[in-house]
C-alpha cells in the first residue's frame, strides 16, 4: 500500500464533471484506490462515494492505493487532481 497527500488543482477547463473524470480514470486499475478528505474515506472508483467529497481548488486529499499497479493508479489520480493530466 502507498499514500501521498496531494492539494487539488484541477483545470479550469473540465468539460465534464472533475468527479466522473476521476472515476473513470480510477477505474482504468486493478489496485483498490481510497481517497481521504478529513474523517470521510471513499472508493475512487465510486461515482456516488466520491460525490460526497469536494474537489475545491486547495482542498487536502489523501490518496491510498493498494495492488499490483498501485505506483501507475497513484500517479494518475495524482496527477488528476493536481492539473498535471487531465
Amino acid at each position: 500500500m502507498i499514500t501521498r497527500t496531494v492539494n487539488v488543482k484541477l483545470p479550469k477547463n473540465l468539460s465534464a464533471s472533475p468527479v466522473a473524470l476521476l472515476v473513470q480514470k480510477a477505474s482504468k486499475f486493478d489496485s483498490i484506490i481510497y481517497i481521504e478528505a478529513g474523517e470521510r474515506k471513499v472508493n475512487a472508483k465510486s461515482i456516488m462515494g466520491m460525490m460526497s467529497i469536494t474537489l475545491d481548488e486547495g482542498e487536502e486529499l489523501m490518496i491510498r492505493c493498494d495492488g499490483d499497479d498501485e505506483g501507475a493508479a497513484l500517479d494518475t489520480v495524482e496527477g488528476f487532481l493536481t492539473g498535471v493530466q487531465a
